[in-house]
């Protein structure tokens, strides 16, 4: 079969949608966020490895306008296209899906995403797509179901479909949905092949705090925790409940080392950004079968290694550990200077103890990029101001270059705990009923402060005369200069969001 994956072109005001790979969907002015799609990259490997042929046309992040994005997807003459899709462009891509069913009747078309996840009928009902592939591992599914519309195998889980009634006769043309049950995770991740980089265009990717050139990996799928067997508690965490069932799953060490040896011996590339929900720092048996691989491979030094990661995992033993592997950058969700507010949304740490796990990495020379957001219903501008100034605290201390932070509008997507929260306490605002506003512009919570504000006001420390003249003083090479320089367009851009 002919396999196309796609991200169809759709501007807003001239701001770009943050689709692929994001946990939050915005658009924003910054063009400087190009995300790895990191599972539609595996899907369109598998697929190629499987004998198909595969197409990765992304065309938001390559730029494309709809003319462009038209022509090489009718050219390729797709026998499926998979769509992934999300709450905030979800009615787009009905709308997409209804014209290239007009242009292409034959064409099978496929749904994948979190919010399909939660909702998979919904889009049957509203499109006509003709099926949903739900659940996080939908690389392994999708190359099922083609191997199953092939007569080679039978229906994966977690697939939703339109079935003839059975009572009336097929002609009648009357259908209901089905589904061939609930999504299974796949526990076997090292028999994965590494991600075709050729195919899916790696090098058009990055942030702009990642140093050049950079790839994206996946050392594992959900967020992990260090002796527990469920991860993943925060509420608001759309791919933790609609994803990964709550659990995490790793691939060896020696399947990660073999896959950034590649990257660096083939591609030349410098830095690897991990972008698995918690990272591997969870395991400090994992770090520590991974620094034997990469010594006895000669890789240390040539590459450096970053990672999202819980603050808890900050221990001395494995900032210790990491410090000898070559982490650099690591990303740590702060979400509230309030501790009711970090219990209430389910995250397990004090305010107290995310700054000092926070500092001690920062004072093993890790740069460190904080992540929050405002706006939670139960807050009061006392709070807001506590999250303030945590952050300032944080990204004031021991700064080096590279140190940075994100704010954002707390969005309970449909389908999370935290969504199903506001319903039941009266805090959804009426613009939660439109979808589209679902955009990260939008008070889809009651919020007793202004969210734009302060949302801006966080961005803002980054230009704090002590901030600006640490970060100055720490530059040291044309790679900082580059990343600098990267980090001034995304900044204007991020603050011309709110």
């Amino acid at each position: 079969m002919r396999v196309a994956f796609v991200y169809p072109p759709f501007l807003k005001d001239g701001k770009i949608p943050l689709l692929g790979q994001n946990r939050q969907f915005k658009y924003t002015h910054s063009g400087q966020i190009k995300i790895f799609p990191l599972i539609p990259a595996y899907t369109v490997t598998m697929l190629k490895q499987a004998g198909h042929e595969a197409l990765f046309l992304d065309a938001i992040n390559r730029g494309m306008d709809g003319a462009q994005f038209e022509k090489q997807l009718f050219d390729f003459k797709p026998d499926m296209i998979v769509l992934e899709t999300k709450t905030p462009i979800i009615k787009d891509h009905w709308k997409w899906a209804d014209y290239i069913k007009l242009q292409k009747p034959e064409c099978k078309l496929v749904f994948t995403g979190d919010h399909v996840s939660f909702f998979p009928e919904e889009t049957l009902q509203k499109c006509k797509a003709d099926y949903v592939a739900a659940g996080g591992d939908f690389d392994v599914s999708i190359l099922n179901l083609v191997r199953y519309l092939e007569g080679r195998g039978g229906m994966p889980a977690g697939i939703y479909y339109r079935a003839p009634v059975a009572s009336l006769p097929q002609h009648a043309g009357i259908h209901e949905i089905k589904n061939s049950g609930r999504p299974m995770l796949f526990d076997n991740l090292d028999s994965l092949p590494f991600i075709d980089r050729d195919l899916t265009r790696w090098s058009i990717y990055g942030e702009a705090y990642l140093y050049r050139p950079a790839a994206y990996i996946l050392s594992g799928r959900g967020c992990g925790r260090e002796g527990k067997e469920l991860g993943g508690t925060c509420t608001f965490c759309i791919w933790q409940h609609a994803f990964w069932q709550r659990r995490a799953r790793l691939r060896s060490a020696k399947n990660v080392a073999d896959e950034i040896e590649m990257l660096v011996k083939k591609y030349g590339v410098y830095e690897i950004f991990d972008d698995n929900e918690s990272g591997p720092v969870w395991s400090q048996l994992w770090l520590e079968e991974f620094l034997h691989e990469i010594e006895k491979r000669g890789l240390k030094g040539k590459f450096v290694f970053s990672c999202n990661a819980r603050a808890e995992n900050l221990t001395e033993e494995k900032c210790r550990l990491m410090k000898a592997i070559g982490f650099r950058l690591l990303k740590v969700g702060l979400e509230s200077g309030s501790t009711e507010t970090l219990h209430r949304i389910g995250k397990l740490e004090t305010v107290e103890e995310i700054m000092e796990n926070v500092k001690r990495a920062k004072r093993y020379g890790f740069r460190v990029m904080l992540t929050m957001m405002v706006g939670y219903p139960w807050e009061t501008v006392k709070d807001v101001k506590l999250t303030y100034k945590a952050a300032k605290n944080m990204m004031l201390y021991k700064t080096h270059f590279g140190d940075s932070l994100q704010a954002s509008i707390i969005m309970p997507y449909p389908g999370t705990p935290l969504y199903r929260e506001a319903e039941n306490n009266g805090w959804l605002t009426d613009e939660a009923k439109d979808y589209e506003k679902m955009d990260m512009e939008h008070d889809i919570l009651k919020s007793n402060y202004d969210n734009a504000r302060w949302c801006k006001k966080m961005w803002n420390i980054h230009k704090n005369p002590l901030f600006l003249m640490k970060s100055l003083l720490t530059l040291r090479d044309k790679r900082d200069w580059a990343l600098a320089v990267r980090g001034v367009k995304s900044l204007v851009g991020h603050t011309k969001d709110y």
